[in-house]
């Protein structure tokens, strides 16, 4: 039989802005600083994201059927996504990454996460996912990449207004 790819490690190509986890590893390289917020979905099944806490309950806010709601505390920041290879924002609200995260940060032997690869594994779908994350040790950024994402002149304020990062305004 003739193979249908043209090689058997064949996979779709990903062309999102926006990093999602898939099963198994995910390795990325932090490009940015973080923004942090907390989030919300509309009615509409969009994104409010806000800097501050929200005071009262949004009155567009999508609630489930038993009535209840979820505010998320959020990170953004660009990365480096390997698997895709190409420069995306990734949005956590995954209190375990997070605490990882901070951790490593607060580490002095590690630091700034833009100096080391980051893989996130996930396991499991739905109710049952779990992530476990580990750093790699300290390594460069490709020059490739660090050119690449100086110039896309991504602003991660944007997702405040529901705007697209990755558009650039002409001033």
């Amino acid at each position: 039989m003739v193979d249908f790819f043209p090689n058997s490690d064949y996979k779709l190509p990903i062309s999102s802005n926006y990093f999602k986890f898939q099963e198994g590893e995910n390795d990325f390289r932090v490009l940015s600083s973080t923004i942090i917020g907390w989030e919300y979905w509309n009615t509409q099944n969009k994104p409010v994201r806000s800097k501050e806490p929200f005071d009262e309950i949004p009155e567009d806010i999508k609630t489930e059927k038993d009535g209840s709601y979820r505010i998320n505390h959020f990170w953004a920041f660009v990365v480096y996504n390997y698997a895709a290879k190409k420069i995306q924002i990734l949005q956590l609200t995954q209190k375990g990454i997070m605490k990882t995260i901070q951790g490593l940060v607060k580490n002095p032997k590690w630091g700034n996460p833009s100096g080391y690869d980051i893989t996130v594994t996930r396991s499991g779908s739905g109710f049952d996912t779990e992530y476990s994350t580990v750093p790699n040790p300290h390594s460069e950024v490709e020059t490739g990449i660090a050119m690449q994402y100086e110039k896309m002149n991504i602003n991660l304020d944007a997702l405040y207004e529901g705007g697209d990062p990755f558009k650039t305004t002409s001033s």
